[in-house]
């Protein structure tokens, strides 16, 4: 499906410093469908007992759609740069050190192709302050994202659930999807703010689907 490493997607957390302010007033932890149920699942268990899940030892091809370049969300004031990007030497996903920047995870689908399409960015940074996903946390189902391609084409989505979930517990397998129909996963991170580890709990977890 994706590079095993991958898998580790959600240290891209790290907040490199203390928790800022919006981390002291807490949204509902969810609203809208959960993220396993918008989401593909996973296989089902055949004749021949559970399905397992593998993953190739090896980046999957780039996709040959054309690449993200910028992420809109109207609603909550988002307006910022993609940068494709692929794992990082500690075996997580690549996150751009800019918090006013994002990353698409560019061994996964492109957005508009089948699968989750995955754009990840820090929540904050001691130096640079909030980042530009910090409103995910006040995502509300229906409100519209557009994603524009490198090609000047637009894709338009609708949040379907945002979840606040423990990096302990993500269905990466989930987020990370290859299969079923498109989906837009953004992420970034929430919850409390851990001095002993230097980054956050959770991740906020939003998972839009396409408009016509």
């Amino acid at each position: 499906m994706r590079p095993a490493a991958a898998g580790a997607v959600l240290g891209l957390a790290l907040a490199i410093g203390v928790p800022t302010a919006w981390s002291l007033t807490r949204p509902p932890a969810a609203v809208g469908a959960s993220v396993e149920q918008a989401l593909p699942a996973p296989a089902s268990p055949t004749a021949e007992g559970p399905a397992i899940p593998t993953r190739d030892a090896a980046p999957a091809p780039v996709a040959d759609a054309p690449a993200p370049v910028r992420l809109q969300v109207p609603a909550l004031g988002v307006d910022t740069a993609v940068d494709a990007v692929g794992v990082a030497p500690d075996g997580q996903m690549a996150i751009p050190d800019d918090v006013a920047r994002v990353g698409w995870y560019r061994f996964g689908p492109a957005p508009g192709e089948n699968g989750s399409a995955v754009i990840a960015g820090h929540v904050d940074d001691r130096e640079q302050g909030l980042g530009v996903l910090a409103p995910l946390r006040e995502a509300a189902v229906g409100q519209e994202v557009t994603v524009t391609a490198a090609d000047g084409t637009t894709t338009r989505w609708r949040v379907v659930s945002r979840e606040l979930i423990s990096k302990q517990v993500l269905p990466v397998d989930r987020l990370f999807s290859r299969a079923g129909p498109p989906r837009l996963t953004l992420i970034t991170c929430g919850g409390p703010f851990l001095p002993e580890l230097g980054s956050y709990r959770d991740n906020v977890v939003v998972i839009a689907e396409p408009l016509p």
